[in-house]
């Protein structure tokens, strides 16, 4: 247990200390060669799968639909990642734990507005230009700590704008600060209200969206 504690500490620490530096933002005006795609998406939604058998617990999913419009005139290499970030330090990586029945009861459930719906794991490293080539991508994740009050979604790739930070404690094998790659990421913040034993019926307040490096 003490450990744990003194582990615990020492992460809030080196927490403290990359919020401490000095972190690039992301360009007003982006470089040559640098591109942002254009993105809408849905608010996270709940989806159960019941249990197989007769003594399985139904299990729990949240999940949001990230459209991806390239509009750069040229075809970009693509390649995404999401994670959910709770209040209570859990970081949960989109399809996680994830039966393939999920994302085929998803699909059934939007096959009217996102007929062409593809899985984020699964989507192509291309994304070509156009709007007749963007992307409906689902991102899924498994249920995630009920004593959560607020909730941070990343979402990588969808720019190629890039920035190197030093870390303020860990060195290279010369004894220099050690680099950290930071990539333009896309942070859309909810709060959670409601009574943590009733699961479906959790109220989510969308706080807004940002671009950040992270």
């Amino acid at each position: 247990m003490r450990s744990f504690i003194y582990g615990t500490l020492f992460a809030l620490v080196l927490l403290a200390c990359f919020c401490l530096a000095e972190v690039p933002e992301p360009a007003i005006v982006q470089g040559p060669g640098e591109w942002t795609a254009e993105t809408r998406f849905t608010h996270p939604q709940q989806i159960m799968l019941e249990g197989g058998l007769p003594d399985s617990r139904p299990m729990r999913f949240w999940y949001i639909i990230l459209t991806v419009t390239n509009k750069t005139k040229r075809d970009v290499d693509f390649f995404t990642n999401c994670e959910l970030m709770t209040d209570t330090f859990q970081i949960i990586h989109s399809g996680k734990d994830m039966p393939s029945v999920v994302f085929e009861n998803i699909k059934r459930r939007h096959q009217s507005s996102y007929p062409f719906i593809e899985l984020l794991q699964e989507t192509s490293s291309k994304l070509l230009e156009g709007e007749d080539n963007a992307k409906d991508l689902a991102i899924i994740w498994p249920d995630f700590d009920a004593k959560a009050k607020s909730i941070k979604i990343f979402i990588t790739g969808l720019s190629n704008e890039t920035a190197v930070v030093y870390h303020p404690i860990e060195k290279d094998e010369l004894g220099r600060p050690k680099r950290v790659y930071l990539r333009k990421t896309l942070e859309l913040d909810y709060d959670l209200g409601g009574d943590p034993a009733f699961r479906s019926d959790v109220r989510l307040d969308y706080k807004g969206k940002r671009w950040i490096m992270r």
